[in-house]
């Protein structure tokens, strides 16, 4: 009988090690499994939060949907706490299907370089940048509606919501038509280009990138994610609605429905405005 000898058998780990190397030079399988993670890991923060806050009683998840959340006292260090990470939930809820695009385009250039043996940066670095900025606005909102908490505790501050409201939507539906907003959003459609005379096989180097694009993603939205101020922050039903904008907007390449955004958001800041001045509660 004939027996392999130690040194020809093949180590018990290997299909393993195997499998893992195969893993790691799909960066377009990494790249979704972490959209995929991240994502549901904001809603499922959100909809916890929301369903704890629903009415007794009441329809639990459709109420909880359409109520904003409380975040407690302003000032506290549980209500900064508790804020901070709805926001950062919903950042990442947000902001990351929309980034979809830009995510895959990097982790199938990197995976064209992997199949010839050059050396990549995981998609995962790309991210970290790109949610760096997020989460950079992520703590400014935060102080953001905690100063709002603390100004509505003022007397007569009810007075000012409707004009406070009608502004945000102006100020969202005239920046749909600069050309920053043209610029930031074009940025972000069209991510291969950008990648292309970019690439750089350093880690520093792709979390700039990911730092760069996030950059454009925040010129894009960030009049769009300050109108979550008018219905109330953390309203999961407006949450979702203006993620769909958003996602539509970078999805589409016709600047008519960049416009037509800015004129349904500036149309309804006319009504908001007209409904105050007739003395009309929305």
């Amino acid at each position: 009988m004939t027996h392999l000898s130690a040194d020809t058998r093949p180590p018990p780990t290997g299909p393993r090690l195997a499998g893992i190397a195969t893993l790691l030079s799909r960066p377009k399988l990494i790249a979704v499994g972490c959209m995929i993670v991240l994502i549901g890991a904001g809603w499922a923060y959100l909809l916890s939060v929301s369903l704890a806050q629903g009415l007794p009683g009441a329809p639990g998840f459709l109420d909880a949907m359409c109520r904003a959340v409380p975040a407690g006292s302003a000032g506290t260090i549980g209500s900064v706490a508790i804020t901070g990470a709805m926001w950062i939930a919903m950042t990442l809820s947000m902001m990351l299907p929309t980034a979809g695009p830009m995510i895959l385009t990097y982790a199938e250039i990197a995976e064209t370089a992997a199949r010839k043996g050059e050396p990549i940066v995981s998609p995962h670095v790309l991210i970290a940048g790109y949610l760096t900025v997020w989460f950079g606005f992520a703590g400014l909102a935060t102080l953001a509606q905690l100063g709002v908490m603390w100004i509505g505790t003022w007397p007569g501050a009810s007075a000012v919501a409707a004009p406070a409201s009608a502004l945000l939507f102006l100020v969202a539906g005239l920046y749909q038509f600069t050309s920053m907003k043209h610029a930031c959003l074009t940025a972000c459609q069209r991510p291969f280009s950008y990648f292309f005379l970019n690439w750089t096989d350093r880690q520093a180097g792709v979390f700039r990138l990911g730092m760069r694009q996030g950059l454009y993603c925040l010129g894009c939205c960030w009049a769009m994610m300050l109108l979550m101020f008018v219905a109330g922050a953390m309203n999961a039903a407006w949450m979702a609605l203006l993620g769909l904008v958003m996602l539509i907007e970078k999805m589409t390449s016709s600047p008519h429905v960049s416009r037509a955004i800015g004129i349904a958001f500036t149309a309804a800041a006319l009504t908001v405005a007209a409904a105050w001045a007739s003395g009309f509660t929305l």
